[in-house]
């Protein structure tokens, strides 16, 4: 599909994550508005409730832009969806007769803050990247027995926490917690010294499931409103010390960071690809019919107090294993009920090459190989004051679809106890 030409001059850069073809959903204030509901297009936002209060946008099930949140939209169902996607095009494109009346509602992103683009109802974290799971299974436990017996059969996951999800631009303070040296006899309570990243995509899901009731990936993949960067960051030494036999906790639950637009399943539809082959035949219920992956350029930037920054790896969403749709599928497969506005971490994407893996753990492998900066600066692992930023961009012809930033610095730990 080429490029969908807008009146809005900005959107149709080949440079801009925000084309026509995009329109990604966010959450806005101004110093002269307070927040509420945008869609990005260019370099300019359109405000959705100022569009809904005039009339612009009519919908079913509406009014759905008073809350501050995506949420309300999300639960609306596929067809609405489907019918704001053709409205805003339709005010937006080249030669729009209701231009005079959408141009005094466009707010420059320049002027504005952004915000949480959904209210998180839950939080689950994936494991579905294989090149991610065999390193760290290397690093532990050797090549031989790198993936666990279960891992080409399910995908892993554990259930995070929504409290602590935040938009790009907050900054994360190093978590706290226990940890304990190959040498000590016991264990030691202070600042995590092993902060890492985890490059991923989150999928939002938009309807809710009813408990009881197990879903098709097919249904799963209906369910998905749209995706957001995330970055769920981890402290390696805690997660060492308290992941058996249950899993990662505290190590995982201080912080994690999503970008400020979500990207819609419509928009990231024509760059669909099929997941790789199963090494080992799934069961049925998590066998897909359609692609389940994109083809997603990711990228994480690294920026050092004291050095320039630098992008210190490249890979691409259609490296997983399991597709959002799988995931979604098998979290729904005993029963248990998905509601709008849970967020699924993909796991973190690592591609076949030292320079396309997603954490800091893998990039350093365990902090063995220090990555160099300017000014003789070298990082294992984060240090306070660095800002660490996710990109991702599917390409067309002549545009692209993308995410816009997902950032975070980090401040020093609290003084505690």
């Amino acid at each position: 599909m080429p490029l969908k030409r807008s009146w809005v001059a900005s959107a149709n850069s080949a440079e801009t994550d925000f084309p026509l073809n995009n329109l990604p959903c966010g959450v806005f204030s101004t110093h002269r508005q307070d927040a509420r509901c945008g869609v990005a297009i260019g370099e300019m936002i359109l405000d959705c409730r100022r569009a809904e209060e005039a009339g612009l946008l009519f919908l079913p099930a509406g009014p759905l832009f008073a809350e501050l949140s995506w949420n309300r939209l999300m639960a609306a169902g596929p067809e609405v969806w489907s019918a704001l996607r053709a409205r805003l095009t339709a005010l937006l494109a080249e030669g729009a007769a209701e231009r005079d009346h959408v141009e005094p509602l466009l707010i420059p992103m320049a002027e504005a803050r952004l915000h949480l683009p959904l209210q998180v109802a839950e939080y689950t974290d994936f494991y579905a990247g294989r090149q991610h799971a065999f390193n760290v299974g290397t690093m532990l436990r050797g090549p031989e027995n790198a993936l666990p017996p279960n891992w080409l059969h399910i995908p892993i996951g554990y259930n995070g926490r929504a409290s602590t999800v935040v938009v790009s631009g907050t900054e994360i303070r190093r978590p706290l917690g226990q940890t304990r040296a190959k040498d000590a006899d016991k264990p030691v309570f202070g600042p995590s010294r092993r902060l890492d990243i985890e490059l991923e995509v989150g999928a939002v899901v938009g309807t809710p499931s009813e408990m009881g009731r197990p879903l098709s990936v097919a249904e799963a993949q209906r369910m998905i409103f749209g995706y957001v960067l995330l970055n769920d960051w981890s402290a390696r030494d805690i997660q060492a010390w308290e992941y058996q036999p249950l899993g990662p906790f505290q190590s995982k639950a201080f912080a994690t960071t999503i970008g400020s637009w979500i990207v819609t399943a419509a928009a990231l539809a024509e760059f669909a690809v099929d997941a790789p082959p199963p090494e080992v035949p799934l069961l049925p219920y998590l066998q897909e019919e359609a692609p389940g992956l994109y083809d997603i350029d990711l990228s994480v930037e690294m920026h050092p107090e004291g050095a320039a920054a630098r992008i210190i790896s490249r890979t691409n969403h259609r490296e997983l294993y399991y597709s959002a749709a799988q995931q979604l599928a098998h979290h729904a497969s005993s029963g248990c009920a998905m509601r709008t506005g849970d967020l699924l971490g993909s796991g973190t994407i690592s591609g076949p090459e030292p320079e396309n893996f997603g954490s800091l753990m893998e990039l350093t492998w365990g902090g063995e190989r220090p990555l160099q900066f300017t000014n003789g600066v070298k990082r294992t692992f984060i240090e306070d004051g660095d800002v660490l930023t996710l990109r991702g961009h599917a390409q067309g012809d002549g545009f692209r679809v993308g995410f816009g930033a997902c950032s975070g610095r980090i401040l020093p730990a609290v003084s505690f106890p």
